[in-house]
This record gives C-alpha cells, sequence and structure tokens, in this order.
C-alpha cells in the first residue's frame, strides 16, 4: 500500500472539503468530484503495477475522513451555504443530531466514492503502463 500518494491524492479531498463549505455550491461538486476521481485513478495507474482497486477504495475512506471533518467543523457556515442539505438533515429521523448523521454517513460516502475511485483507477490500470520510475 502507497500511503504517501494516497494522502498526497487525498490532499483534494481537503480542498473540496473546505471549498465546498465556503465556494462550491452542490450542483458543481459531483462534476469537480468526477474530475478529481480520474485524475487520481490516472495518477495510480501511472505509480502502481498491482492494487489500483485497493488503494481507490481506500483513497475513497481517507477523502471522508477530509470532507466530512470540513463539514462538520464549519458545520453552520455549510448549511447557511447549502439549504437544500439543511431541509433534507431537517426532516430525517435524527434531525436534532446532524453532525452525528453527517458523521455516520460519511464513511458511506467514502466507502461508495472509494469503489467508483477503484474501479476508475482499475481501468486506468489496464489501460496505462506505469511510468519506469513506479
Amino acid at each position: 500500500m502507497n500511503w504517501k500518494l494516497i494522502f498526497q491524492l487525498s490532499l483534494f479531498a481537503l480542498a473540496m472539503g473546505v471549498a465546498t463549505v465556503f465556494l462550491i455550491p452542490s450542483n458543481i461538486a459531483p462534476i469537480l468530484w468526477l474530475v478529481i476521481f480520474m485524475i487520481c485513478a490516472y495518477v495510480f495507474a501511472r505509480n502502481l503495477s498491482t492494487g489500483h482497486f485497493v488503494h481507490g477504495l481506500v483513497l475513497g475512506l481517507v477523502n471522508c475522513v477530509w470532507v466530512t471533518s470540513a463539514h462538520i467543523i464549519f458545520f453552520d457556515r455549510y448549511f447557511a451555504n447549502h439549504p437544500r442539505e439543511a431541509a433534507m438533515m431537517a426532516t430525517s429521523p435524527m434531525a436534532r443530531s446532524p453532525r452525528l448523521i453527517m458523521a455516520l454517513f460519511g464513511p458511506v460516502v467514502g466507502v461508495l466514492s472509494g469503489v467508483v475511485i477503484g474501479f476508475f483507477a482499475f481501468v486506468a490500470g489496464k489501460l496505462i503502463k506505469p511510468s519506469h520510475s513506479a
């Protein structure tokens, strides 16, 4: 497992976690995530000879720590800028504990996004040969 590469690529998630609080609206974020996932898949394919899917899965889990943390730390600002998410949270069964909902739901998103990154990385690993220095 190349932890250094996973950590470096997870910095995209740190940036996105903070940016989605202050700058990026919910309708634009999925497009940016898709671009980030494809970049990460390419980087994994160029730097690893095996284990592409597992690296993508682990990256998704590390990413969820960054994003969930940013959204919980900047909770008030996040919901002020994302009224649709705030409304969904208000109608949830755990409406009294929205931070807890975020903390519980974050890892689910991390696993799902990790599967997507892993799939992209697996496909990229079949199409792109690692660089000689890998």
